[in-house]
Formats: structure tokens, sequence, C-alpha cells
């Protein structure tokens, strides 16, 4: 591993599906190197032009998404980050540490200007409402906390689950906070009250990893360690969809969608056998396999504007990947 930030270009990556099968065809655009252990977090911000990157070697890494340079490593953490989220408007990148702590950290200064104490055990996950004025985080500790930001403080501190806290998520204008946990409940909250709404879970209870609304708040999108994603309509309790091929046994994988698709939506998940599967939102089918990485494939962001997925992976392969579908 180089010591120092690069990028370079892998010509042997290859899709497991061919272009005349599948709408589309991602392709490498570049690979980001820099880390010194696994890659557990990436997150673009939400202009595109800048991505962030943690993991438990204590750093956060800002890269340019046109370069592929590196904008700024922040350090200030005593152990691992697990999440990374971006304010609204790119000012600000927060961040959740096994140190039990969430910092804030701004880009105009180059340094943490926040750190957040309320959480008893390792902070696993992180996000800003819509407003970047409140944060929501989840722990090991099995709760919830929603962050005053201004203030540095809590706002609520919700018992949610009996088991780490995996995911944690607002909605499009912000009224909502979903959550899951190792417990395999998602849980849907009110985020002025605290109040929970709703709690779904499916027959089986697999450990739920993650999370997250779909882009019109109306469904939440859940990746289980039974190797599986779902759609859930949270309003019915009803999963619509299912989505499999991938393998997901072990780890928290996120998932992500791409909504810049000129043929419909996309629904992407990393896999343990370091491969990237995107499938068609409505139907199900998986459009594309790409063969990425030599391991685990623990963290999947998608760009808000171009249709590029950016994938990172463990300890055998420490590199951030760009795609662009072609």
């Amino acid at each position: 591993m180089p010591a120092n930030d690069t990028m370079d270009i892998d010509p042997s990556a290859s899709s497991g599906l061919s272009q005349a099968q599948s709408p589309v065809n991602y392709k490498l655009k570049f690979i980001l190197s820099g880390h010194t252990s696994s890659i557990s977090s990436i997150k673009f911000s939400h202009d595109g032009s800048m991505l962030a990157s943690a993991g438990p070697d204590k750093m956060i890494k800002i890269w340019d998404t046109e370069t592929g340079d590196i904008i700024h490593t922040f350090k200030g953490h005593k152990e691992g980050i697990n999440d990374i989220a971006w304010s609204t408007d790119g000012e600000h990148v927060a961040s959740a540490s096994d140190d039990r702590t969430v910092m804030i950290w701004s880009m105009e200064l180059r340094e943490a200007v926040k750190t957040l104490s309320g959480h008893t055990n390792v902070v696993f996950c992180v996000n800003f409402n819509p407003h970047s004025n409140m944060l929501v985080s989840g722990g090991y500790d099995e709760s919830v906390i929603l962050w005053d930001i201004a203030r540095g403080k809590p706002i609520k501190v919700l018992p949610a689950h009996s088991d780490p806290v995996t995911a944690v998520s607002f909605n499009h204008d912000g009224t909502l906070i979903v959550s899951c946990a190792m417990d395999g409940l998602m849980r849907i909250w009110d985020a002025e009250s605290g109040q929970c709404l709703k709690t779904l879970v499916d027959d089986d209870n697999p450990i739920c990893s993650h999370v997250r609304f779909t882009p019109n708040s109306r469904f939440v999108l859940c990746s289980t360690q039974d190797s599986t994603v779902r759609l859930w309509n949270y309003q019915t309790s009803r999963c619509v969809k299912t989505y499999t091929g991938h393998v997901n046994r072990t780890y928290c994988i996120p998932n992500a969608f791409v909504t810049t698709a000129p043929k419909g939506t996309y629904v992407v998940s990393g896999s343990e056998d370091g491969k990237i599967f995107i499938w068609d939102l409505q139907s199900r089918q998986v459009l594309q396999i790409i063969d990425g990485h030599r391991d685990v494939v623990l963290a999947i962001a998608t760009h808000p504007t171009k249709n590029i997925i950016a994938s990172a992976s463990m300890e055998k392969d420490l590199t951030i990947k760009f795609w662009a579908d072609s």
C-alpha cells in the first residue's frame, strides 16, 4: 500500500452481465488508495463534488470526485470510525466512532468543531436531518440519540432496541427517523416527539444490517444478514419486494439507490464475495454484477447527480473504486 493517497486504474475488473443483456454497464472509472485498514463507510456530498471515507484507521479522508485527488484528511478520534455523514450544504461531516463519540468536522476550518458525548458504548451509525440542524446516531448501547447540533447536546435518548443499533436515517423532510438493529427490528420514529410509530419485523427475524427511506419516503429498504434486501411499505407493515443473489451473513453492508438512471431506479448492495449487485427496483432483476474487490464490499455510495457508484472494501483490498455507467 502506498504511503500517500493515490489514484490508479484497474483494467481487469469485470461485470457479471453483458451490455446486451442489461440496461446498465458500470465500468471502472478510477481507484482511490490511502486508508491503512478496512474502509467502513463512504458517502458522497449532496452536490456530488466530494466523497468522504472512514474506517478503523481513525481517519476521515475527503476526495475530489472529479479528479480522485485527496482534499483533506481529518484525524482526532481515539478509536476507529464506523460511519460518516454529510450535512446538506457540504460544510460539515459527522463521524461515529468506537470511542463512544460523534464528532462534527468543518470543511472550512479543517478541524473538529463539536464532540457529542452521550452514548455509553460504540457509536455505529449517524445521519444529519435535511436542515442539518439535528443529528441522529445509534450504537451498541441499543439507543438512538437525537442531537441538537448548535448546543452539542442530546434532545432525546430513545431506548430503541434490545441489541446494537446498526443504522439510523431521516426521511426526506426530517419528520421521521428509521432505525434498525441486530434484534431484527426496524422502527419508525416521530422525530419531534420521539414516539415509536411502527415496528417492522420479518417472519424469520434476521439481523438487520442497514435501513433507509426510499427517495419519496413512502417505503424503507432494509438489508438483512440472510443475504436479502427487502423493500417495505411501512404504512401497511408489508414487505413488497425482495432482492437476492448477493452474500450477506456476517457484516453490516449498506444498500443504496441509483435515482439518476434514465431507465428507472436501481438498488445497489455490496457483497461478502467481493462483488457489487445492481437490481432493478421494480422488476427485482439483477441488472449487473460487478466483480470489483478482493474482499468483502463493506461500503457503497451512489452519486446524487451522475450514474456513478463508489465501493470500498476490507483488509485484503483497501481501495475505494468509482464505477461509471457507460
